[in-house]
């Protein structure tokens, strides 16, 4: 019994110290407080211009009332359902641009790290090796040095 609760154990640490679970724990707690700076920003500057220009309307107490039996009121608060669809696409709006702009740095810097290795055949728009003075699939010369070689060996032959 305390062999298997060691190797529980064990497998527990190796399982919680890979590099994937703490990943994605940072980025649960990254989202988590995003969240609220969202809904804060949502709730305390969008939601209050947003009732002044359709009339100083607070959404989030806008309500319908379905029925009401003495002291049971049924309401739909169809405000406050609007105003979750509306963080909920301010959050995704703002995610997107952070993933865009990430994207976009990550991309300069691969860029600046990386001279391409191939290249496109001019005559066949195949692929080929960066260093590559003759085409491996249509035999064409790429370089210039190797096309003088062979226009100077044409020369020395028909000078012959």
């Amino acid at each position: 019994m305390k062999k298997r609760s060691l190797k529980i154990i064990k497998e527990f640490k190796e399982f919680a110290l890979r590099g994937n679970v703490i990943d994605l724990a940072v980025g649960v707690i990254i989202g988590g407080t995003l969240n609220r700076i969202i809904a804060s920003f949502v709730s305390d500057i969008i939601m209050p211009i947003t009732g002044l220009l359709i009339g100083n309307i607070d959404l989030s107490e806008r309500t319908l009332t379905l029925r009401n039996t003495g002291d049971k009121l049924l309401e739909l608060r169809y405000g406050a359902f609007l105003g979750q669809i509306i963080d909920f696409l301010l959050m995704a709006l703002v995610i997107f641009f952070m993933v865009k702009f990430i994207n976009r740095l990550s991309n300069l810097r691969k860029k600046d790290d990386e001279t391409p290795s191939e290249r496109k055949c001019p005559f066949c728009d195949l692929k080929i090796s960066q260093k590559a003075c003759r085409c491996p699939h249509c035999t064409s010369h790429l370089c210039q040095e190797s096309e003088s070689d062979s226009e100077e060996e044409g020369k020395d032959v028909n000078s012959l």
